[in-house]
């Protein structure tokens, strides 16, 4: 569905490079490393908010650099760590923006657009804050309504950067839950940025994992994520074992290994 092929993009102070990363569809792909690593810069090259210096990122076969942005937007959509509306808006009008890659210019949302938007919010939960305004939810309400407006987005692919970051653990559980449910039950392709291996290693089938702006592994959850890993990736010894009340792998952090970890720049800011 989505490939990036040796791509590299570059800040002042921080370089991606020859990056190779495919999405098929259906896939829930995790991208995992420390701060500084390159999550968030990838996702933005995959929704194509930036356009690489170097490679190519397509999907479906095309090229993204040769889409306009508003079929883009029809395709992919991008669930943000946090959003400040500028505006008082309800529920249901946050949810609602995400019918506008669908609406001509000076057109207004329709019947059709109010129950796509309606469905979203039924589908994660949140159909009886129709009416509140936004900014009064708590986290967990928030995170799921921003969800919602992707999914009203109707696009096949979301892309999430640390979508239960700042959330308390009965949210993050409430988030992992429905992000598993439009994964496993609508189809959804989903790529997560997470710092959180345990959330990447209950949801996601594949990871990607990023240290100083390149991959070092990519591969089937189950294989990839191990205690030489998460060594390689944090300087961090962790025992990493299967386990069976919760049915997935599970990192438990023992001890740093060194002062300084790996591919860490305590100048660099995050990326």
């Amino acid at each position: 569905m989505l490939r990036l092929a040796d791509v590299s993009f570059a800040y002042a102070t921080f370089d991606l490079r020859s990056v190779s990363v495919e999405v098929s569809r259906g896939a829930f792909v995790g991208l995992i490393g420390p701060n500084g690593c390159g999550k968030t810069t990838l996702l933005r090259l995959m929704a194509g908010v930036v356009t690489p210096a170097t490679g190519t990122v397509s999907l479906d076969g095309e090229p993204l650099a040769s889409l306009p942005r508003r079929r883009i937007a029809q395709r992919i959509a991008m669930v943000p760590q946090e959003t400040h509306p500028a505006f008082d808006y309800t529920v249901i009008e946050m949810v609602l923006m995400g019918r506008y890659p669908h609406l001509g210019p000076f057109a207004m949302e329709g019947p059709a657009d109010l129950a796509i938007a309606e469905e979203a919010l039924e589908a994660t939960g949140t159909a009886h804050l129709a009416g509140r305004a936004y900014m009064t939810l708590s986290g967990g309400e928030k995170q799921r309504v921003i969800i919602a407006g992707a999914l009203a987005q109707s696009a096949g692919l979301l892309l999430l950067d640390e979508p239960t970051a700042s959330l308390d653990l009965g949210y993050q559980l409430e988030v992992a839950s429905l992000l598993r449910r439009l994964n496993r039950e609508r189809g959804t392709t989903l790529v997560l940025a997470t710092h959180d291996l345990n959330l990447a290693a209950r949801l996601c089938d594949r990871l990607v994992l990023l240290r100083g702006g390149r991959v070092l592994a990519e591969g089937p959850t189950d294989t990839v994520l191990t205690s030489a890993a998460v060594c390689d990736l944090y300087g961090v010894d962790a025992d990493v074992r299967f386990h069976p009340g919760a049915g997935h792998l599970v990192v438990t952090p023992v001890a740093t290994t060194t002062g300084v970890r790996p591919g860490s720049d305590p100048g660099q800011t995050r990326v």
